[in-house]
């Protein structure tokens, strides 16, 4: 399918109104990213809001908790990891999204604002996030959280800490997680995949955009560890039934759809979804995009139906 006419409305609306300086610095790329929040759309009125703190192995860190407002005793419970591949964004970016889905699911969602390369690369991003998961496990009474039913998700970058924590928490048994959510997940190095390839300019993010990205995040030494990139598990003992989103004209694409292979070979439960004509990000786009929510609320209906 060609560009959906949503989506090519949003990338020529912001090349507009979003331009870039040719060799824009770090702080300019921050910055740009950061002004994307007004494209998410608003935030649900039916969820409570609270900021809390907690201690990774390095810092400490801010977190977002989103409770319905007619939550129940004993919720579900989403522990989210925000995208911008490990360099940008923080977890109010996503505050749109993370709100509706807590109002949609009745869940309590935890957003969980991890350090960012390149001045943090892997593995302390990816620690960060482990560690927020196991502090909201270790807080479920805290907050009305059953510790039976809590799943991970992200996006993009997020969906490689995602992964990535669902592989570790499966490998010591730290927590038995009810689920993984992937939301176009960058998962993989090949940039020669056909989703690379037919995608590699002109989409929103580019071909050269990741590999900078993923050449930030992860050093040479740590490109077979499968907590980095997540393609490179052969294992998949005990891993969480996953839920995996992608968009149709996405440079990830084929990352998504590859380890959705793996892991139902493996034996892991696995629903898939594609969105037609979507690019990488639409989750964030709801000012201008249909599919941002209904993207929202086919991955509500998905956790709901795997916790119960």
């Amino acid at each position: 399918m060609t560009l959906h006419p949503q989506a090519k409305a949003f990338l020529e609306y912001t090349a507009i109104n979003n331009p870039l300086p040719v060799d824009a610095t770090l702080e300019e790329r921050r910055a740009d990213a950061a002004d994307y929040l007004k494209y998410a759309g608003p935030l649900s009125d039916d969820v409570n809001t609270e900021h809390t703190y907690f201690t990774s192995p390095t810092a400490d860190l801010h977190a977002v908790i989103y409770r319905p407002k007619n939550v129940k005793p004993n919720a579900p419970a989403l522990v989210y990891f925000h995208g911008g591949g490990w360099v940008f964004s923080w977890t109010l970016r996503y505050a749109p999204q993370m709100s509706n889905i807590a109002a949609e699911t009745g869940f309590v969602v935890i957003g969980i604002n991890y350090q960012k390369a390149p001045e943090h690369p892997f593995p302390t991003p990816f620690d960060d996030c482990y560690a927020g998961l196991l502090w909201v496990a270790k807080n479920a009474a805290r907050f009305g959280i059953d510790p039976t039913k809590i799943g991970v998700g992200g996006d993009s970058a997020g969906g490689n800490l995602a992964a990535a924590v669902a592989l570790k928490a499966a490998d010591t048994g730290d927590v038995k997680l009810a689920y993984q959510m992937l939301i176009y997940p960058c998962l993989d190095t090949n940039y020669q995949s056909q989703s690379y390839l037919a995608h590699e300019i002109g989409f929103g993010l580019e071909s050269v955009g990741m590999q900078w990205c993923w050449n930030n995040y992860v050093p040479q030494t740590d490109m077979n560890n499968k907590y980095a990139v997540p393609a490179r598990a052969t294992r998949f003992n005990n891993v969480a039934p996953a839920i995996i989103a992608l968009a149709e004209h996405d440079v990830l694409r084929d990352d998504g759809a590859n380890y959705a292979t793996a892991l139902e070979k493996a034996g892991v439960p696995v629903v898939l979804k594609e969105y037609p004509g979507m690019i990488h990000g639409f989750f964030g786009h709801g000012f201008m995009v249909d599919d941002a929510y209904n993207l929202r609320r086919w991955l509500s209906a998905q956790i709901v139906k795997v916790v119960n």
